[in-house]
């Protein structure tokens, strides 16, 4: 069973429901679990949030927060997750940001992502170090991250 049907059963068995808000990965959180039949009754949207106005704008992230720890942070990680999950009628909220590549961005280094889930229980972050192993790779293991972390919590005993 691929991952996003496990974390899509995963929602299911808690009867939540997901929004995505990412930056580096472009949406691709939201295509791999709209990829599987069915999964309208779990997922809510996506928030494909590339630029700071964007993340202002339909996320709520401060722009102090952006201006002071940049848009590859914990900070700004936390921000997106928490306003998607009140931008959405959902359960819990996944973001990422980070720096795809190829090359540093804002004096951060290829392949440094930021993951953060929040729901009613609080919110997780996770920084990641993936390497410049390259753009696309980068934002596919961003990608399965996000999964794992959202199967992680999903799957807690409540």
């Amino acid at each position: 069973m691929k991952l996003a049907e496990q974390v899509l059963d995963a929602a299911r068995a808690h009867r939540w429901r997901v929004a995505t808000a990412e930056s580096c990965t472009g949406g691709m959180v939201a295509s791999a679990l709209t990829d599987i039949v069915g999964s309208s009754d779990v997922f809510d949207r996506g928030f494909v949030t590339y630029s700071y106005e964007s993340k202002e704008d339909m996320l709520g992230v401060s722009r102090v927060t952006l201006q002071e720890h940049g848009a590859v942070s914990r900070e700004v990680a936390a921000e997106m997750a928490k306003g998607a999950l009140r931008a959405s009628q959902t359960d819990i909220s996944i973001a990422i940001t980070g720096v795809a590549g190829p090359g540093r961005s804002e004096n951060k280094p290829e392949g440094l992502v930021w993951f953060s889930i929040a729901s009613s229980d609080g919110v997780e972050t996770e920084e990641m170090q993936f390497g410049a192993i390259g753009r696309q790779n980068v934002r596919q293991a961003s990608v399965e991250h996000a999964l794992r972390m959202l199967l992680k919590v999903l799957t807690m005993p409540k």
